[in-house]
């Protein structure tokens, strides 16, 4: 057996699911015998075990602690079976735990039952935990402020959004229950059972009322991330910004339904723009820069 062999077989080996008793699969007895010696303590299989269980639980400690939301929402005993299912069937393909989630939304979509009869909020809160994260370690480009572009058409004008921004369409306020879980923290050990009470009275309590449109912007600034909800007025441009529409686009397509008076709505819409511009939002297109809606790719979180 050569050096890039062993290396596969021992990778292979460490990377593979426990057994439900959390122990490494036998199936590996045989290798283990062959590539690792024993000492006076432990047996071959049991070394290699070692590194197969520090594996494991490095995975799901990353992935509990990038998702402590979707934990409250099923529990730790469902949190647990979920992520121990969803790291089997979509294991790690990253040099790096950032990416561990990134298949989440996805997998959960075509595996109701590990959302244990809350699927909807299960989906949105996993949502905007990965949002969260893409907003956290996208890039960030030079900002143009709306002084700078006042002079251009609406009719033609088109503005990027920062790659950062995240926009979610939700079907709960769980930006509410994970504010919630983030900053109520068990002070002591003996406190555990107390808080995952709480999480699981506030998730359910999340869960029984009726589905209404939210509306989520998550942002950063100085390397802080944010949530604030929205209008539907102000999603819709946005939004429509995202895509590539243009300026006058976006405003139109946004008050094609909406309930804020004619006469304010060039006031309104003149103070969204400079709010989102104070905080940097809008990157205009530039030399090269895709113009047309199809064209144009960037990370919302929601997919």
């Amino acid at each position: 057996m050569n050096l890039a062999t062993l290396q596969r077989r021992v990778a292979r080996a460490v990377m593979s699911p426990l057994t439900p008793a959390e122990r490494i699969r036998p199936s590996h007895s045989g290798f283990a015998r062959k590539a690792i010696k024993p000492n006076d303590r432990l047996s071959s299989l049991e070394r290699l075990e070692i590194y197969n269980r520090q594996y494991w639980f490095r995975l799901l400690d990353t992935l509990s602690d990038d998702f402590p939301g979707l934990r409250a929402v099923l529990g730790d005993r469902g949190f647990d079976v979920l992520a121990r299912r969803y790291l089997t069937d979509c294991p790690s393909r990253s040099f790096t735990m950032r990416d561990l989630g990134s298949r989440l939304e996805s997998w959960l979509r075509k595996h109701h039952n590990f959302a244990r009869g809350r699927v909807r909020l299960a989906l949105d809160m996993v949502r905007l935990e990965w949002a969260e994260i893409e907003t956290f370690d996208a890039a960030s480009e030079p900002a143009v402020t709306v002084a700078e572009v006042a002079s251009d058409e609406p009719a033609t004008l088109r503005l990027r959004l920062q790659p950062y921004i995240c926009l979610l369409d939700l079907h709960y306020p769980v930006d509410d229950l994970l504010l919630a879980v983030k900053h109520h923290r068990p002070l002591e050990v003996a406190s555990n059972a107390m808080e995952e009470r709480r999480r699981r009275k506030k998730a359910a309590a999340v869960a029984r009322l009726k589905p209404a449109p939210i509306y989520l912007v998550i942002h950063r600034v100085e390397n802080m991330v944010y949530l604030r909800r929205l209008d539907r007025e102000e999603f819709t441009i946005l939004r429509s910004l995202q895509k590539g529409r243009t300026v006058q686009h976006a405003i139109a397509a946004a008050f094609g339904s909406s309930r804020i008076p004619v006469a304010e709505r060039a006031s309104w819409v003149a103070a969204r723009f400079r709010k989102w511009s104070s905080l940097g939002w809008f990157v205009r297109f530039g030399a090269g820069e895709p113009s047309s809606p199809g064209e144009l790719q960037v990370a919302v979180g929601a997919r």
